[in-house]
């Protein structure tokens, strides 16, 4: 049995890759690490009867480094896949240093403890840690900002425009470092906007639906015409695991939905299908109200997946149109409705 570190592993993505990944894999036993901040619910992680002797839940901050020691020491750990990270880009403008003490410090701990624990010296692995990797998960929003064409690239150059993306870019930076100078075994993934079952309320789709069925005002930034590329959760689950697995040591493999949307159509769709499957008195489009704009909002993002399509055979499974009834059926559950 391999001892497999997850960072994050309560939050949104990181919760719905550790119940894909138990499910999957036999041969793992997992170390779910994670601060419960309030951004994380232990309760999305729903690991199967059949699991749970192959799992372990530990709760620590990545920032404590003798936590993460002694985790490596006790577990003899032989992977890492990081999800841990503070994400959301409001909270980062209202109070950016715990975004760079997570992002940021962070991850140079766990890499760091990680390089130590499996390898002698710079291109040296210990004996038996050879295949020991670090999967680094992290943003399209470190690339900036895209005009009315293009797309995000992994040879696009960096160029953060939030305090979220700037902290991410520069955990990203670190984990390509201890590659190039130690010769660690490091692959990054760069997502789009996820989307489905399990995300924190503070979210755009979760707003929108919350505020739907409560009736009240539903906020939209600016003018509504900003662009994400919409990737469903567990489609970027089984992207990460193609890379974990499959991912050639030093590289960087873009993860994205090819769909699309700005907030206009997202907010719009969703009222369209409240209204069929949780009727009120009123459309739920009369409660989109526009907001001030967020400082620094990108204007559009959208991803090139082909890399991890055509070298690893990944693809999305879920279209926008059919991953977000599966989202919203799961919220008004959630919700109770």
């Amino acid at each position: 049995m391999e001892y497999i570190l997850i960072t994050g592993g309560a939050g949104f993505i990181g919760a719905n890759f550790v119940n894909y990944f138990t499910e999957k894999y036999s041969n793992y036993h997992i170390i779910n690490l994670d601060a419960l901040t309030y951004a994380a619910d232990l309760k999305n992680v729903t690991i199967t009867k059949a699991a749970k002797n192959r799992y372990t839940f530990v709760e620590g901050n990545i920032c404590d480094r003798a936590l993460i020691n002694s985790l490596f020491d006790k577990y003899d750990i032989k992977g890492v896949l990081h999800f841990a990270a503070e994400s959301h880009v409001d909270n980062s403008i209202k109070n950016p240093g715990v975004f760079i003490e997570t992002n940021v410090k962070g991850t140079f701990n766990l890499i760091d403890v990680a390089y130590k624990k499996w390898m002698e010296k710079p291109f040296i692995f210990k004996e038996g840690y050879e295949n020991c990797k670090f999967l680094h998960v992290s943003t399209d929003e470190v690339y900036g900002t895209l005009g009315k064409t293009g797309l995000f690239t992994e040879e696009t150059p960096y160029a953060p425009n939030s305090p979220y993306s700037a902290s991410k870019a520069s955990s990203d930076m670190i984990v390509r470092s201890y590659h190039h100078t130690y010769g660690m075994h490091t692959v990054i993934t760069n997502c789009s906007n996820n989307y489905g079952p399990c995300q924190h309320d503070e979210k755009l789709i979760p707003t929108i639906i919350r505020k739907a069925l409560k009736q009240e005002p539903i906020p939209i930034y600016g003018d509504g015409l900003n662009i994400r590329d919409w990737l469903y959760v567990l489609d970027h689950c089984k992207g990460i695991d193609l890379a974990f697995h499959n991912g050639i040591p030093g590289e960087v493999y873009n993860i994205g939905g090819r769909n699309e949307q700005n907030n206009l159509y997202i907010v719009n769709t969703i009222c369209e299908i409240l209204n069929k499957k949780a009727p009120a008195t009123i459309d739920y489009k009369t409660l989109i109200t526009f907001v001030e704009d967020r400082a620094g909002h990108d204007r559009r993002y959208a991803i090139d997946a082909t890399k991890i399509e055509e070298n690893l055979g990944w693809k999305a499974d879920e279209n926008f149109n059919s991953g977000i009834i599966k989202t919203i059926d799961w919220y008004l559950k959630k919700y109770n409705r």
